[in-house]
Parts: C-alpha cells; sequence; structure tokens
C-alpha cells in the first residue's frame, strides 16, 4: 500500500514493494492522476516519484499507457561457445588458437611486475606502443587510457556521460556485447541499418535529429556482416556528425591490425567529447584483454575517474605479457600470416558459397561471414547441425530491424570443410536446377 506525501516517501514505498515481490515485472502502477487524490496531494509530487523511478531502472513510462514495473533484462546470446562440442564450431566468433601469438611470459620470472597503488596506468613501452597504433590514424592532440578491453572501454565511456533512457545509435545488425551493454545500463539501443559501405547514413540523421546522445560505430570488420565504411560513406558520416557537436562519439576498431580494408576516420573536429578503441584480444587472445582508448582531454578524465574506482589501472602483469610478445622478433610474422591466412579462409568461403548460387557479399573483413536468408535462421540452423555444424542464427543481432541470417565464423575452417559447408548449405537452400546439378556431379 502506497501511503507517502512527498516523491521521496513515495518512490521508496514503491521500490520496497517491487523487492518483496509485491509489485512483479510488468505490473501497472495507479494511474497519476488517482494516487494523487486517494493521497490528497499534487499530481506532480506523484509524478515526480515515478520519474525517478524510471530513471532508477525500477519502472518504465508507457506514456498514456501508464507505467509500469520494468520487466527483468533478457540478456542476448553472448559470444563464444563451450569447449568439447561434437559439431563444427562455426558460431563463436573466436580467433584461431592456431593464430595467436606465442606470449611470451618469460620476463615475468626476470623481474618483480606486480605492482603497488599509485603506479601509472600504463608502463611507459605498452604506451609507446599504443601511440604508435593510434597516431597513423588521429591528426588532432589526444590522451591515451588502457581498458579491460573494448567492451570494457565502451561501457565506461557511455557511463560517464549518459543516464538511464537516453537513446544511442549502433549499427543494426548489431555485435551482441555492445546490445548486452546497453540494455544492462537501461540505455535505449536505436538501431541503423548498414550496408556493405556502411551504417546508412540517412537514417542515422533522422535519429540524430530526434535526440540520440551517443553513437557506436565500426569503421571495418564490423561483426557480424564483415563489412567496414568506405570512404566515401565516411565523408558523409564525418559531415553528418560535424552538425551534432554534443553527441558522444565512439568509434571501436576491434580488428585493426588484421584488417585488410582501410581505416576510415569520421570524427569531426567539432565532436567535443569522442573516443577510438583498439583492443587487442583479437590479435594476442581473448584472455590478454586490453584496449587503448584515445580520446578528447575531458573524457579521458571522465574515463580515468572510473578507472579510478578500482587499482587505477589494467593489470600491470597483463601490461607485461602483451609487451613482451608484441616486441618480440616474430610477432610481425606471426601478425601477417593470421591476417592473410583470415582473409584467404574468406575469401574462399565467399567464392565456394556464389560457385553453388548462394548470395553473399563480395565486402568482407574480420572473422566472419554474413549469408542473407530469406527468412527466419532457425530451421537453416537445424539442419546445418544435423550436418554437424554449428551455426550463429542472424536473427540475435537485430536491434530494430529482423535480422534474418547465419553468421559464419570462418577462424577454424580450412579449404576442405569451406567446400563441404557450401555444398551442404546449397542443399538445404535449395539452390537452382543448374546449381543443384553441379552440386550432384561433384
Amino acid at each position: 500500500m502506497i501511503t507517502g506525501k512527498t516523491a521521496t516517501d513515495i518512490f521508496e514505498q514503491i521500490r520496497t514493494l517491487v523487492q518483496s515481490g509485491n509489485y512483479k515485472p510488468g505490473d501497472s502502477l495507479p494511474p497519476v492522476r488517482e494516487l494523487a487524490i486517494e493521497l490528497g496531494i499534487n499530481r506532480n509530487t506523484v509524478a515526480a516519484a515515478y520519474k525517478r523511478l524510471a530513471d532508477a531502472g525500477i519502472a518504465v513510462s508507457k506514456g498514456r499507457n501508464g507505467t509500469l514495473i520494468r520487466e527483468q533484462v533478457q540478456n542476448t546470446p553472448y559470444e563464444g561457445t563451450p569447449p568439447g562440442l561434437a559439431l563444427r564450431d562455426m558460431a563463436g566468433g573466436n580467433p584461431s588458437p592456431a593464430l595467436l601469438p606465442k606470449l611470451r611470459i618469460s620476463s615475468l620470472n626476470e623481474k618483480n611486475v606486480s605492482k603497488l597503488y599509485g603506479e601509472p596506468i600504463i608502463n611507459m613501452e605498452l604506451e609507446r606502443i599504443g601511440r604508435n597504433l593510434l597516431e597513423q590514424d588521429l591528426q588532432v592532440s589526444y590522451e591515451l587510457n588502457l581498458t579491460n578491453g573494448a567492451v570494457d572501454a565502451v561501457e565506461r565511456l557511455l557511463t560517464c556521460y549518459l543516464i538511464s533512457g537516453d537513446k544511442i545509435a549502433v549499427e543494426d545488425p548489431c555485435f551482441l556485447s555492445s546490445i548486452n551493454t546497453i540494455k544492462n545500463n537501461r540505455f535505449v539501443a536505436i538501431g541503423v541499418p548498414v550496408d556493405e559501405e556502411g551504417i546508412q547514413v540517412s537514417d542515422l540523421s533522422a535519429h540524430l535529429a530526434a535526440g540520440v546522445q551517443a553513437i557506436i560505430i565500426t569503421p571495418r570488420a564490423h561483426n557480424p556482416t564483415g563489412w567496414g565504411l568506405s570512404a566515401t560513406r565516411a565523408v558523409q558520416l564525418k559531415e553528418l556528425l560535424e552538425c551534432y557537436p554534443q553527441v558522444l562519439v565512439i568509434v571501436d576498431d576491434h580488428f585493426s591490425l588484421l584488417s585488410t580494408t582501410d581505416y576510415q576516420h569520421i570524427i569531426p573536429a567539432t565532436t567535443r567529447h569522442w573516443a577510438l578503441i583498439r583492443s587487442t584480444s583479437k590479435f594476442l587472445g581473448p584472455d590478454i584483454r586490453l584496449a587503448f582508448v584515445a580520446s578528447d582531454t575531458e573524457t579521458s578524465q571522465h574515463l580515468r575517474q572510473r578507472l579510478n574506482s578500482g587499482t587505477n589501472w589494467v593489470s600491470h602483469i597483463l601490461q607485461e605479457i602483451a609487451t613482451a610478445t608484441w616486441n618480440s622478433p616474430d610477432f610481425g610474422q606471426e601478425l601477417t600470416r593470421a591476417k592473410e591466412t583470415y582473409w584467404k579462409l574468406r575469401e574462399h568461403l565467399t567464392r565456394c558459397l556464389k560457385d553453388y548460387g548462394i548470395n553473399v557479399s563480395e565486402h568482407h573483413d574480420g572473422l566472419n561471414l554474413w549469408l542473407p536468408l530469406e527468412d527466419n535462421s532457425t530451421n537453416t540452423v537445424m539442419l546445418l547441425a544435423q550436418h554437424g555444424w554449428l551455426t550463429r542464427g542472424g536473427e540475435v543481432f537485430g536491434v530494430t530491424q529482423t535480422c534474418h541470417g547465419l553468421r559464419i565464423t570462418i577462424s577454424e575452417l580450412d579449404e576442405s570443410t569451406i567446400e563441404s559447408l557450401a555444398k551442404v548449405l546449397a542443399g538445404i537452400l535449395k539452390v537452382d536446377d543448374k546449381h543443384r546439378q553441379k552440386i550432384q556431379s561433384k
């Protein structure tokens, strides 16, 4: 029962009712006018309490449909698959373990790298490496920070500036971890369609005009499609963002050193708060979870305050391993081998699928290839599993639009398995007679 006379009292009583289970997810709160009359108070007092409940993520306003207790957040699937599966894994989104460099950890035994409070955020040599990685694509002054991977960087950056309910523009389809990060922090994801040249500017323009507070852009190796920004699209995007200097711009260049496409810079000089993120997990492995974050001074200061609530730094043991591996004589060769292998696998899969009459884009980068489907992917995923293939249905990547398709992770494939996969897919998708005869002749 609600008996409070102030906005604070009403807020606390409803929160207690939710915590005790008297109000359940989806339940409607009393209409503002009715509760105000019942309590003998001004309706603005009730409205203020309800707004605070919404801001706290306890309730959600449905306009004329009233205020409801917020449903529990339903997480989308996460990246990765459990080890030891009988199926051939094309769903996990992981780099190939065989293409990761040998980690150089001998230096840990040679000196004491365990640090105490007050140490610098980034060790000197790793900072030099990070600046070399970023400076070729940044023609402006910036400050450098280090986080526990790209997802950690994105979450910290968003919470520096945004509050519950703020709208964030993302590519649609979208990276699973970005979807989860936005949901878990009670922000609102606004999906903007992508094509082979990147995020579509006309759609983004409409959303920016409607009050989007931040945008997360993947400039290349977009997950799940593998597409990236063309030079023309990047210019259009930069010109559009110049009109919205207040919008936080986050560029997640997660595949950087392994990418086979050029980086296109889209952050205009007018943007007040921005960050370019380059992580190491794709070429050093997900467990060496580091991300360099270049940003404007104010954003850097906010980010360091967020880091300061912990030890103020990312583990210096991880930093030491990353630095030693990066500086090893074989690292460049190992990196080139991985880059070329991923390209060859994507290219071979593209060619094989096209040979069987399967529609797939020739623009690709990253660890995944996107196969569009005409309808829901569930049946295709199940049929592939019956043939021994584990795949990821495209619908989970959708934000606003329905994304029928398959995301195929290529990192654990080889030429023979690619040809077998293409043949199985052609049979499942029932390609035309001309290509079916080709299948039967093989």
